[in-house]
């Protein structure tokens, strides 16, 4: 595992990074969505509408060893500890921040974003009390320019017309939901791309989803 260091944001400039001594033994990546529970019309039941996608989250524990049975360079437990720091969490003064950092584990895994955590728990020492071995956990949570998103926030809005690939189960009521949270608008998208058949459509067909609006809704 690698833990790479940026000054920008859109992740271009490298300015330092960290080689773990042992890789972790868990990698932990959470992904959430957020709903607003609504009560449905005419109905006592509650209704789960979208609000968010957090960023993803990324934990693990590292072993940092300084007895020099893992690697007999690397004995200094304030050397080692002192570069994790400075690549994760030390305040980057020329932006005004701690560091952008990608990690890399595996076969072409990444994760880019930048450190919410950083706890450190020494576990073994030498009969003068000098720390030998540490887990340290470090927590980080994902990281996208606010230009890039808002660009993919703008590939997603229903004010914009869309290109929608048609897989095998799919139907315009589902395409309907997906594009304008809004199943019943399926015919009005039927009528758009000139269909007959409004609940079956062929998969591997491609339809244009423009900008519509429930009856009654303001354009």
């Amino acid at each position: 595992m690698r833990i790479v260091a940026y000054s920008d944001e859109k992740f271009t400039s490298k300015v330092d990074e960290y080689v773990v001594m042992l890789n972790p033994e868990q990698i932990k990546l959470d992904r959430s969505i957020n709903y607003n529970e609504e009560q449905a019309p005419d109905s006592g039941k509650l209704s789960s509408k979208y609000r968010s996608t957090p960023g993803e989250k990324l934990s693990f524990d590292l072993v940092v060893d300084c007895t020099g049975v893992v690697d007999s360079t690397r004995t200094d437990m304030p050397t080692e500890l002192n570069q994790l720091q400075k690549v994760v969490y030390t305040y980057n003064g020329d932006i005004h921040r701690p560091n952008y950092v990608i990690v890399y584990w595996g076969q072409g895994l990444s994760f880019q974003g930048v450190l919410t955590a950083f706890d450190t728990n020494y576990t073994f020492f030498k009969p003068d009390g000098t720390a030998l071995r540490a887990k340290v956990s470090l927590r980080f949570t994902s990281y996208l320019d606010p230009s890039t998103a808002a660009k993919e926030e703008d590939k997603k809005s229903p004010d914009l017309t869309h290109r929608i690939a048609v897989v095998e189960g799919d139907s315009l009521p589902q395409i309907s939901q997906q594009v304008y949270q809004d199943p019943d608008l399926y015919v009005q998208l039927g009528a758009f791309n000139q269909l007959n058949k409004l609940r079956n459509i062929k998969a591997g067909s491609v339809l244009s989803a423009p900008p519509l609006r429930s009856q009654g809704e303001q354009a």
